[in-house]
């Protein structure tokens, strides 16, 4: 039994919320766990009214369950690799009451194309794919022994891969959303260099005289507006506590973006 499962069995899990209490999820105690990137990422989502929306690499399902409770009307999938993350998730989807527009997938959206397609992802059938990936190759860093923490924190396969899918599974027109540390900008660009346009690259300051710890990219597929540098956001006071900005972001009442979309 992995320390993953064993967390599971023992009921090593609690119960948070987010938004203001408006979204109760629960996650495990320790190892990787829903924090502001995902808040970040749910808030960088254009309107989408039914979508549908796809969560890559949902975790708990976090992003997917903020837009979902943000959009009346959005439809959601949350494909995760780990099938205990993917339990949780659909947990996760019964306890917020979203079980008629959110479903979760155990799957790895990088698996082979056809195998994404034979689980229910089918190819250019969504209005937005939202992904917060591991921030790691394997070679960059030293795997936690935490398996839902190492799976978080380290990309099998690279970036590309699940940009790739991405670009799969949007439809013309569709848009899609990363957050993703600020190293990997140059990356990401390169990656989404073929089939995008209309990037919008908003740089996430934890203090406004650091440098940028994320970066939140969106673009969409086959568009051929020029790309946009936005404003940078900054998450923390020097004094400690979120920016008003931040808080409000935070507490599920402000969005991020240009909205242009």
């Amino acid at each position: 039994m992995t320390e993953s499962q064993s967390a599971l069995a023992l009921g090593e899990i609690g119960e948070d919320r987010l938004l203001d209490g408006r979204l109760i999820l629960r996650q495990p105690k320790k190892g990787h766990r829903a924090g502001s990137d995902a808040i970040l990422l749910a808030a960088a989502l254009p309107e989408l009214g039914e979508g549908p929306l796809l969560d890559m690499g949902a975790g708990v399902g976090t992003v997917g369950l903020a837009a979902a409770l943000a959009q009346p009307q959005l439809r959601v999938v949350l494909a995760e690799r780990d099938p205990e993350l993917a339990a949780l998730a659909r947990a996760n989807i019964a306890r917020n009451g979203l079980d008629d527009r959110v479903a979760a997938l155990a799957l790895d959206i990088a698996a082979p194309a056809a195998a994404v397609t034979e689980a229910g992802l089918i190819p250019a059938s969504f209005a937005c794919v939202a992904m917060n990936p591991p921030f790691y190759a394997a070679r960059e860093t030293k795997a936690s022994p935490v398996p839902n923490r190492r799976a978080a924190h380290i990309v099998e396969g690279g970036l590309s891969d699940w940009l790739k899918a991405a670009r799969r599974l949007l439809r013309p027109g569709g848009r899609i959303a990363i957050i993703h540390r600020a190293e990997a900008l140059a990356e990401i660009l390169a990656g989404l260099a073929t089939g995008f346009g209309g990037l919008e690259i908003q740089p996430i300051h934890a203090l406004a005289d650091r440098p940028a710890v994320r970066v939140l990219v969106t673009a969409v597929l086959n568009s051929k507006k020029p790309a946009a540098l936005l404003p940078a956001f900054i998450l923390n006071r020097p004094e400690g506590g979120f920016t008003e900005a931040s808080e409000a972001l935070h507490r599920g009442y402000s969005m991020l973006g240009s909205r242009d979309q």
